[in-house]
């Protein structure tokens, strides 16, 4: 599984040719989510709260790019880095 972006701790990443609706699988320590880009939910598992906070607002702030690479996932195209968290 491709890892797209780190920051504090966080790791973002995406599988090739996964399922609807469009996600992003974050984990920090022993924590896992899956994360709907389109609602900007958790679609399963469970965060810290703080960390559930940084990942949510990364992710609002690179909401297109999730997409774009949703996108690429899902035609089995290469994957590239997206911008953490400064």
């Amino acid at each position: 599984m491709p890892e797209i972006c780190r920051f504090y701790g966080i790791v973002i990443r995406m599988y090739f040719d996964d399922h609807n609706p469009p996600h992003f699988h974050a984990q920090y320590a022993e924590h896992e989510i899956r994360v709907d880009i389109n609602l900007l939910s958790v679609i399963s598992g469970r965060f810290p709260p703080r960390a559930l906070g940084l990942v949510m607002e990364w992710a609002s702030l690179h909401q297109d790019e999730l997409h774009d690479q949703w996108n690429r996932a899902v035609n089995l195209e290469p994957l590239h880095s997206i911008d953490p968290l400064p």
